[in-house]
C-alpha cells in the first residue's frame, strides 16, 4: 500500500508542476513507480491510479497537447483543483504541519502534502514528536468511508455474523470503536471494537439508512469503560532513545529510571492491560517490555493473535 501512495503522489506533483497536458508515454518515462516490464502492466497500473485520483477528488482531464490537437495528454486544471488562499502567515502555516506530522494512524506519519498546497514546509529531520492513534489506516479508511456516505458494514464479531448501520467511529483507550446499531434494530447503537471485526465487508449501496441528526460520537463511547483485565500494576519499558521521551510525556503515569546513548528505560503505571497493550503497539519494534512477566506474556499473546 505504501509503494502504491507514493507513486499516485508522485503522479500528482508531477501533473501539478509541469502545468501542461502530458502523455501516458512521458508519465512512465518520468514519474517514479511506473517501471513495469510490459506495457499492460504499465496500463493496468496507470489505469488503476487514475481511477483512485478521481475517487479522491482530483479533476484529472484529458486535454490536446499542441495546437494540431494531434495528441491528448492529461492535466489537473488548476482552477478546479486549486484552493483558496487562507491567508496563513508563516508561524500558522508552521503550527499547521506540526500538529499533522504529530499524529500517526498505525505508525504511519500524517502525510503532508495538503500543507505544501497552503504554502508551507517540512519540518527539519530529526523532529519526534508523534502521538500514535494505531490501528491499520486502510482498514480505517473504509470504515470511514462508510460512516460518511452511509454504507451497510457485513462482518462478523464475536463468531456471529452482523449487518450493522455505521453511525460513528472513535478512539477510546488506545482502540478504535465502530458505532453501529445492527440492521433491524436501530433503537440499540452498539459499540464493537474494530480490531475485533473479521471477515468485514462494505455494500455498494450508499446512502442506506439513515442517521440520527446530532449523533454524538464522544458521548456514544463515553460508556466504553476499561475493563478491569489485570490488577494496577507497574511495567519496565525500554524505548529507543529517539521516541523514549516522547513516550513518557504521553504516558503521564510513567518515569524515567535509566538513559543512555540508544535507548531510555521507564517505569509506567498500567491501570488497563488492553489499554497499555493497545498505546504500546504504536511503538512497533522500538519499545520492548522488560517486566513484569505476565504482561510480557499478554503482549505476545495478544500479536500473536492479531497476526
Amino acid at each position: 500500500m505504501q509503494k502504491v501512495v507514493e507513486r499516485i503522489l508522485n503522479l500528482l506533483a508531477y501533473l501539478l508542476t509541469v502545468s501542461r497536458p502530458v502523455t501516458a508515454d512521458e508519465i512512465r518515462n518520468t514519474v517514479k513507480g511506473y517501471d513495469q516490464a510490459s506495457d499492460d502492466a504499465f496500463r493496468r497500473t496507470f489505469e488503476r491510479d487514475k481511477d483512485l485520483l478521481r475517487k479522491l477528488g482530483v479533476p484529472l482531464a484529458l486535454r490536446h497537447t499542441d495546437a494540431w490537437e494531434v495528441e491528448l495528454g492529461y492535466v489537473v486544471p488548476a482552477d478546479e483543483y486549486a484552493i483558496p488562499d487562507p491567508g496563513l502567515t508563516d508561524e500558522e502555516r508552521s503550527a499547521l504541519l506540526l500538529a499533522a506530522q504529530a499524529v500517526r494512524f498505525g505508525g504511519q506519519a500524517t502525510e503532508a502534502a495538503a500543507i505544501f498546497k497552503l504554502g508551507g514546509a517540512p519540518l527539519p529531520s530529526g523532529a519526534s514528536i508523534a502521538a500514535d492513534l494505531g490501528h491499520d489506516l486502510d482498514v480505517l479508511g473504509e470504515l470511514f468511508g462508510a460512516v460518511v456516505d452511509r454504507h451497510r458494514i457485513s462482518m462478523t464479531y464475536r463468531g456471529r455474523k452482523r449487518t450493522v448501520e455505521p453511525y460513528g467511529l472513535g478512539h477510546r483507550f488506545g482502540h478504535w470503536y465502530l458505532l453501529a446499531p445492527e440492521m433491524g434494530d436501530p433503537s440499540t447503537v452498539k459499540t464493537f471494537r474494530v480490531d475485533r471485526m473479521e471477515l468485514f465487508t462494505v455494500d455498494e449501496t450508499a446512502d442506506a439508512f439513515d442517521r440520527p441528526s446530532g449523533f454524538d460520537v464522544r458521548r456514544a463511547l463515553s460508556n466504553v469503560t476499561t475493563a478491569p483485565d489485570v490488577q494496577d500494576t507497574t511495567a519496565t519499558v525500554r524505548f529507543d532513545r529517539d521516541v523514549g521521551e516522547v513516550a513518557v510525556r504521553q504516558a503521564a503515569n510513567a518515569t524515567i529510571v535509566s538513559r543512555d546513548d540508544d535507548s531510555v528505560v521507564a517505569e509506567v503505571h498500567v491501570t488497563s492491560e488492553s489499554a497499555f497493550i493497545g498505546w504500546l503497539i504504536g511503538f512497533d519494534d522500538r519499545a520492548v517490555i522488560e517486566s513484569p512477566p505476565e504482561l510480557i506474556e499478554s503482549f505476545l499473546s495478544y500479536i500473536g493473535g492479531a497476526r
